[in-house]
């Protein structure tokens, strides 16, 4: 049986405030591909964000997450239902999915386990999207600091599991018929706060101020400030998608 290795319950409020919004024009691709649109399953669904994204386009949505933090956090419309499970264990009938969806998660899964629940529960024709994205790019003074961050200071606290996001999932075993996609970026408008309670929100940031006691970002706030100016003013924030998308 697979181990849920639970990176977010702890931060899952800060999770849900400041992780950034998909493109709505993705959703609608995701709808445009797929043969029917009775019911998804958003996968490892955190805060549902891309369940609330996909309600527009299909009948229902099983949103899960193995982290009962994030669903008691979680919220959507009423085509959307939330449940604690496994992605390994989704608790869903045989053939009876037409979309998958796994938004910044696939690489905490046991892939193997994954994917025979994914054969499980799609329909024939139906669709596994997999995306995720790494560092946010805003500008050429803020970036390198950020990339400092990353590496450096927070690097070693990273699990393992976060090599196949540097990677962008190529280097992932993908045993379906790959689908290819459109060039996504998710972009939105942040203050230095928002930029800040993004970053404590890191996985690596949580295990580094347990492994130390101390907060991480103090050794980059000030510079931060410094580059950014005034607090308040927004900046524009990218980060670009990369995807796994298959048929069954």
């Amino acid at each position: 049986m697979a181990v849920f290795k639970d990176h977010f319950s702890k931060q899952s409020e800060g999770y849900s405030k400041f992780r950034p919004l998909y493109p709505p024009e993705l959703y609608g691709h995701l709808s445009d591909i797929c043969g029917a649109h009775a019911l998804v399953w958003d996968c490892a669904t955190g805060s549902g964000q891309a369940a609330r994204g996909l309600a527009e386009y299909f009948d229902h949505i099983v949103a899960t997450d193995a982290s009962e933090q994030q669903i008691a956090s979680a919220a959507g419309p009423d085509n959307v239902s939330f449940s604690v499970a496994t992605a390994e264990q989704s608790g869903l009938h045989p053939s009876s999915v037409d979309l998958i969806t796994v938004a910044q998660a696939l690489h905490w899964f046991d892939h193997g386990v994954f994917f025979q629940e994914v054969r499980r529960v799609l329909k024939p024709g139906g669709v596994l999207a997999a995306w995720t994205y790494n560092l946010l790019k805003i500008d050429e003074d803020i970036d390198p600091v950020l990339q400092r961050f990353d590496r450096d200071i927070v690097g070693a606290y990273w699990p393992p599991e976060r090599q196949l996001v540097r990677d962008e999932y190529g280097t992932m075993d993908f045993p379906f018929d790959e689908i290819p996609m459109p060039a996504f970026n998710m972009v939105t408008l942040w203050t230095l706060d928002d930029l800040l309670g993004y970053l404590a929100s890191w996985s690596s940031v949580v295990c580094y101020q347990k492994a130390k006691g101390r907060d991480p970002l103090t050794d980059i706030h000030a510079e931060l400030g410094e580059l950014w100016g005034p607090a308040a003013d927004k900046k524009p924030v990218t980060w670009p998608l990369s995807f796994r998308v298959g048929r069954l």
